[in-house]
């Protein structure tokens, strides 16, 4: 999936969370996802109404998280860690681990940093800042 439309993206994750729960076989980046999506118990009723939740807008006025925008967060993270990109991103996800850090908590750290690290750039309408991102993952919390 290479920048999915928003639509694309949430039916992606409808599809392959409506494939797991009849039995179907998934594709590996639908594996992925259905292991991301259970390990998140809050957003099972939204991906268990596509009809309602399809079009539904989440603003941070609301005090939500966008359930979609969380989900292709941990998959864009999962591939950086895969593919060590940006360079040392591993290393620093490593080091959360070796302090402690549980698997998970350490994503949504790399997550946080990320979405920071966006909002920045496109605030600026620059490119992602690498180091401004490995440097927010490496901060002490």
């Amino acid at each position: 999936m290479f920048n999915p439309s928003r639509d694309q993206a949430r039916t992606f994750f409808f599809e392959a969370w409506r494939k797991q729960a009849e039995r179907l076989p998934l594709t590996p980046l639908e594996e992925q996802a259905t292991r991301i999506m259970g390990q998140h118990p809050e957003y099972h009723r939204v991906l268990d109404d596509r009809l309602r939740h399809q079009e539904r807008e989440w603003t941070p006025e609301q005090g939500e998280t966008n359930p979609f925008l969380h989900l292709s967060l941990h998959l864009a993270v999962q591939e950086q860690l895969g593919i060590d990109q940006p360079p040392g991103l591993r290393a620093a996800w490593q080091q959360l681990l070796k302090g402690g850090m549980p698997p998970h908590e350490a994503e949504h750290r790399l997550m946080d940093a990320l979405a920071e690290t966006l909002w920045e750039s496109q605030r600026h309408g620059l490119p992602l800042d690498a180091a401004a991102y490995l440097r927010r993952v490496r901060a002490p919390s």
